[in-house]
């Protein structure tokens, strides 16, 4: 009697149809920092469709890019690598075909998904041929107004995201990547921040805070190579001036709502076609941004406003208790790759050093990532190359190009905003020491990666 029972639970397993797999969706903003979303706390932003995706799924308080500039974050999301491992350090170089063989969007397809891809490429200097069903991308920076047309970037976005989703098929699974140009300003345009000319109204008459190390005596307490670097070149395009920073933020936040506003027309569209409890959606940003801070703009270094963006994952197959929460962990832009690939019940690469995020998600977070390796190798005269480590207390930033070596070591609990530079003083020699280690460890243990070995972190 005991085998029969055995033997019809195993038929009826047998019989009863595979659990079809998440649909997956990943939203990807340009140059959108940590802070400028209503669910992140800010009070003046409008961006009421990806706080509602927070609300019903997991915020990421602690999410970082494990290298602060766009082609080669672009690179760590794909890839779930580490600059030193995927090698993507410049605007020209692109993916090997084994490398691009290897990313979430190959691996998705190849298990049956059908992908497509909107937006900034950002790898290498021309697009990939034939590598998605469907393909909207563009290579460089983009214009918001292509072809000096009217209609503004964001909404041809959006619109190619709902013609991605009217061509998808009840019976296959879907992985759509949209990668927005917005926030990002246009480099060659006095105006920098060109937002859609329908959003003119929005914050008008709001007064934008000025952030406290946005002075000048805060500026003079960066070392002379920051002082003379492109983030300083760059800021006196966009913050030079009080009418100058109230005009540039402001382009700035209507930009990030006005990605917020595709947010909604694909939100809807996956509800009109009963898809919604059935997809993953993604948002987060490929690196944060200075508004002034330390007398900046842009990104690439490891201080906190150019690292740290937002993360909101909606995951349907949440239970409701755990719909809502905020994570402390910290997560990061090569987390993204292996969650999806695991969302979609694929094993990741043994090489892969992201880590799937899914054990947060459901409220777990033993073992979790206690440190992390930063660099950021791209070749610039004026944006000094560096690497480092941070931990849940501290950053370390090693600049590697400068002669002699400069060391800046932040306590970013007692100091968020990485002002008093704790590196030379004598009561935190210990910690400097430790660090100092830590970072040999992880360059050590990069110099040895390879993509057909299970990859482990030395703090692991």
């Amino acid at each position: 009697m005991t085998r029969r029972r055995e033997f019809l639970a195993a038929a009826l397993a047998a019989a009863a149809p595979a659990q079809r797999k998440p649909n997956l969706i990943f939203l990807l903003a340009d140059d959108q920092r940590w802070d400028t979303l209503g669910c992140m706390g800010n009070p003046i932003i409008q961006t009421p469709n990806v706080d509602r995706l927070a609300r019903g799924g997991v915020i990421f308080d602690n999410n970082f890019v494990s290298t602060a500039i766009c082609m080669t974050s672009r690179a760590c999301f794909f890839t779930g690598l580490l600059e030193p491992s995927h090698g993507i350090s410049d605007f020209s170089k692109p993916f090997t075909p084994e490398q691009m063989a290897a990313t979430y969007p190959a691996l998705l397809r190849q298990a049956g998904y059908r992908t497509g891809f909107i937006g900034k490429y950002g790898v290498g200097a021309k697009l990939p041929v034939g590598a998605f069903d469907y393909f909207e991308a563009f290579p460089g920076q983009g214009k918001y107004f292509p072809g000096g047309g009217k209609e503004h970037l964001t909404g041809i976005q959006g619109d190619q995201a709902l013609e991605f989703l009217n061509g998808c098929s009840k019976d296959q699974p879907f992985s759509l990547s949209v990668s927005f140009k917005a926030p990002h300003v246009q480099d060659e345009d006095p105006r920098q921040f060109l937002y859609d000319p329908a959003d003119e109204a929005l914050y008008r008459d709001v007064t934008m805070p000025v952030p406290e190390t946005a002075s000048e005596r805060h500026f003079r307490m960066l070392p002379e190579f920051l002082q003379d670097s492109e983030g300083r070149k760059r800021w006196g395009l966009q913050f030079a001036t009080p009418e100058m920073y109230q005009r540039s933020v402001k382009g700035y936040y209507r930009l990030i709502t006005e990605v917020d506003r595709q947010v909604g027309r694909l939100v809807t569209a996956l509800e009109k076609r009963g898809d919604l409890d059935r997809t993953i959606i993604v948002y987060t940003g490929d690196n944060g941004y200075f508004l002034g801070e330390h007398g900046l703009s842009h990104k690439w270094y490891l201080y906190e406003e150019s690292i740290r963006t937002p993360l909101v994952i909606w995951d349907p197959r949440l239970p409701k208790k755990l719909r809502g929460q905020r994570r402390k962990e910290m997560a990061l832009n090569i987390d993204i790759a292996p969650t999806l690939l695991r969302a979609a019940g694929l094993e990741p690469p043994p090489g892969m050093q992201g880590r799937d995020l899914a054990p947060l998600l459901r409220g777990r977070s033993a073992g979790w990532r206690r440190e992390w390796f930063y660099s950021h190798l791209f070749q610039h005269p004026k944006i000094p190359r560096s690497e480092g480590i941070r931990d849940t207390r501290f950053s370390y930033i090693r600049w590697i190009g400068q002669n002699p070596l400069y060391e800046e070591l932040f306590d970013h609990t007692a100091d968020p905003h990485n002002v008093s530079n704790l590196a030379g003083k004598a009561e935190h020699e210990t910690t400097l020491n430790r660090l100092r280690g830590r970072w040999q460890a992880w360059r050590d243990r990069l110099a040895g990666w390879r993509p057909d070995r299970r990859w482990s972190d030395p703090a692991m």
